[in-house]
């Protein structure tokens, strides 16, 4: 019995072995799926983060270079309220042009495809780079106001079409894990841009220029990588039906022959949208049958702006002074706050698809939330004790723990699983148009908030992640698993919620044309 026993453990065992090297062998047959990621991800969301963060590196050498420039023109120096302004300007014009961006990313996709609009993209980039370099050889700040609208247009449409092409080329069991290392990378560009910004690398007087160019590189190489990768085969089926380029595409990425169900997938999608153009942003406003695609698109995701977290960046450094941080050491701190955020996103990564949309972003809102309220309690009273400083700085690293591992990387993720491929363009052009607005908005107005609540500020955030995660919880179904039509059927429950004999009689075509 006992040699019986043992000899079935030991077939249980090389059972459970051989499954899990299956398993690794699947993984590994998308390799070039994954390259694909890479090199989306390098053009890509990466440019945003490394935008939001470096500039703030060589602030002191742009100010001056404005002033001296200012100066030679003129013969006066220019006044610290007008150099602030000018300043000011060049940092927030980034959201200026990445809403142009997004704007765009409702039609050159469609009409060039995914891959011709990334190409035309890095053109940009590469544009704005140069303009970088040559802007202190011409004396011209305008250079660099200019360079940085363009930068801010490759952003916005860079980020939107990422998503797009990554999702259109990603089966489903991978789709939330694919699409959410955008956000990865964003957190990987804000982590590169505080390194390479700071004094001993290329945060010098002399090394402006190129620091502020250094965008350029990333443009450069996603360029000529992109050349090796077919084009989304999503968009090759639905939008230009491509049947065998879209197979061909599906082999080389998968590395897979048995395509059978997604290319059933893609043919009820397409015959959904048979005969159909893209669709424009006022079909998405007023369309009945995504009115609660758009609403989880607008709440939740494109307005994760206002959930806090850049008021808590400005807030961070205050409280570390509080607890006795020399101001040299400050910038190393922020490269700290980046990692962690960039840590916890990737930890997400491989949550996404075992826990869903669902949870990690309606409880990630809920926590921040009461994090946040804490904190604004904490620091009403940080005078009362030495200690509570230190505490607040644990508050502040929880709050982005929890941010990385939910609203950040679900907030990237989710607007892929919404909209069938008609819909899709029009819907990350509202979006982006939310997120960039939110983030120019919160960037002019935040400083005012500040200084007329102060700490309480934070209540605002508070507001709209208790919100948000009520909405998420209560309202949106989960989408972890499921093909664009089941996710499009679950939300028409809710779209024609008051219509239950019309949901029941409509089938997937009907339900699209509406």
């Amino acid at each position: 019995m006992v040699i019986i026993a043992g000899y079935c453990i030991y077939i249980g065992g090389s059972q459970q072995l051989v499954r899990n090297m299956e398993q690794t062998s699947k993984r590994l047959q998308y390799w070039r799926l994954y390259l694909l990621t890479l090199v989306l991800g390098i053009g890509g969301s990466f440019q945003y983060g490394i935008q939001v963060s470096l500039i703030a590196s060589p602030a002191v050498h742009v100010q001056s270079f404005v002033n001296h420039t200012w100066m030679l023109r003129y013969g006066a120096p220019l006044d610290d309220s007008t150099n602030q302004l000018i300043w000011s300007f060049i940092v927030a014009v980034l959201s200026l042009g990445a809403w142009a961006g997004a704007i765009h990313s409702g039609s050159l996709p469609v009409r060039y495809g995914r891959k011709k609009a990334l190409l035309i993209n890095n053109v940009v980039a590469i544009v704005a780079a140069l303009l970088m370099v040559f802007s202190r050889m011409a004396r011209s700040f305008e250079m660099i106001l200019l360079g940085r609208f363009l930068y801010g247009y490759n952003v916005g449409l860079g980020l939107s079409v990422h998503l797009m092409y990554l999702g259109e080329s990603s089966p489903k069991k991978l789709r939330g894990f694919m699409t959410l290392t955008s956000s990865i990378f964003i957190g990987f560009g804000k982590v590169m841009g505080q390194i390479i910004g700071i004094k001993e690398i290329m945060g010098t007087e002399e090394m402006w220029p190129y620091l502020l160019a250094v965008s350029g590189i990333p443009a450069i190489l996603q360029f000529v990588l992109l050349l090796f990768f077919p084009e989304a085969p999503r968009y090759l089926y639905i939008d230009k039906g491509d049947t065998e380029g879209s197979q061909k595409a599906l082999q080389w990425l998968w590395q897979e022959d048995n395509l059978k169900l997604e290319l059933d997938d893609m043919q009820k999608e397409r015959q959904s949208t048979q005969g159909e153009k893209a669709k424009t942003v006022k079909d998405v406003l007023t369309s009945r049958c995504v009115r609660w695609q758009l609403l989880t698109l607008a709440i939740p995701c494109a307005g994760v702006q206002f959930c806090g977290i850049n008021a808590l960046y400005f807030y961070a450094f205050d409280i570390f002074r509080e607890s006795g941080v020399p101001e040299d050491q400050m910038h190393y701190l922020a490269i700290g706050i980046g990692a962690t955020e960039l840590i916890t996103i990737t930890l997400c990564s491989f949550l996404i698809d075992r826990a869903g949309r669902k949870k990690l972003m309606g409880y990630g809102y809920l926590l921040m939330g009461v994090t946040m309220c804490v904190l604004t309690v904490m620091l009403s009273i940080k005078d009362l004790n030495s200690w509570i400083p230190y505490v607040n700085i644990g508050l502040i690293f929880c709050v982005i723990c929890i941010y990385g591992l939910g609203p950040s990387g679900v907030s990237m993720a989710l607007p892929a699983d919404l909209f069938l491929q008609a819909w899709r363009p029009s819907a990350f052009v509202i979006s982006g148009t939310i997120n960039w607005l939110g983030m120019f908005l919160v960037g002019m107005l935040f400083g005012y908030v500040v200084e007329g609540l102060g700490q309480f500020c934070f209540l605002i955030f508070v507001a709209y992640s208790i919100f948000s995660s009520a909405f998420m919880l209560y309202f949106v179904p989960e989408t972890k698993g499921k093909t664009m039509v089941e996710i499009m059927e679950d939300f028409n429950k809710l779209n024609y919620k008051n219509r239950a004999a019309d949901v029941e009689k409509t089938d997937v075509a009907l339900a699209t044309k509406l």
